[in-house]
């Protein structure tokens, strides 16, 4: 039996049986596990606290027949100030429901862990667009699983272009005025040098920006589409995300 102490998220809980819990973790050296909290929905229980939603924490697990088992940890930070307010809860949310749906079972990535962590860290905080910031983390997820957009090259002719218009669903990247011939998706060239920049943005750098409500919406279009179309199921977070974008404009 093998057993690993690593730092991890808390994805989302399920409750099973009569007094266990399954959670769901996304881990900095294991990738996403599910694990049994044994006894967790007991009062008294030491997996409480450690088993809330969004928690970030070292746990100790070890791996059995099919599932892992939680067997101790500790709290980093909580993080428990992104469920006292709807809208960063509902953007903190989609993002472990990204996590959850695009990434495969215990396949490790530490780079996009680490930019997990900053994110959540970030939305706990005032200091950055919420939108903006879930836009350059679905960049970042993109790339991770395999359909990052190469926006430094035509995806056709594969000369280095500085900016266009358009854009490839079927190969993932720019296309150049010459090889566009009804092949690419028309962007404005704002979008499309905001989605380069992002592209190579580190996380932690993504309050620095300060983009219109029309590009982060058509970036937002163009993410959904690649999530939507390449994934097991679409996030359904991004339902309650639709209502505040609408609410909330910066022209």
């Amino acid at each position: 039996m093998s057993t690993f102490k690593t730092n991890a998220v808390v994805l989302k809980t399920q409750d099973f049986k009569e007094n266990d819990k399954l959670v769901w973790l996304y881990t900095e050296k294991l990738g996403k596990i599910t694990t049994i909290a044994k006894g967790a929905k007991k009062s008294k229980s030491k997996y409480l606290s450690i088993t809330l939603p969004l928690c970030f924490g070292e746990y100790i697990v070890f791996k059995g027949r099919n599932l892992f088992t939680l067997s101790e940890g500790k709290i980093i930070n909580s993080l428990q100030g992104l469920l006292n307010d709807l809208e960063k809860l509902t953007y903190s949310t989609y993002l472990c429901e990204l996590i959850d749906i695009c990434i495969q079972e215990e396949e490790s990535n530490r780079e996009l862990f680490k930019d997990f962590v900053s994110c959540l860290y970030l939305m706990n905080t005032d200091a950055v667009d919420y939108e903006l910031l879930v836009r350059a983390f679905e960049l970042k997820v993109l790339r991770a699983t395999g359909y990052g957009l190469d926006l430094d090259s035509c995806s056709i002719c594969k000369k280095r272009i500085n900016t266009s218009n358009f854009i490839s669903f079927n190969y993932y990247g720019g296309i150049c005025d010459e090889c566009e011939k009804n092949r690419g998706i028309y962007i404005d060239k704002g979008t499309y040098n905001a989605l380069k920049f992002l592209n190579s943005l580190p996380i932690e750098k993504v309050y620095r920006l300060n983009l219109n409500h029309s590009v982060k919406s058509e970036m937002n279009k163009i993410n959904s589409f690649i999530i939507a179309s390449n994934y097991s199921r679409k996030p359904k977070s991004l339902e309650m995300l639709e209502i505040f974008k609408g609410g909330k404009k910066d022209d």
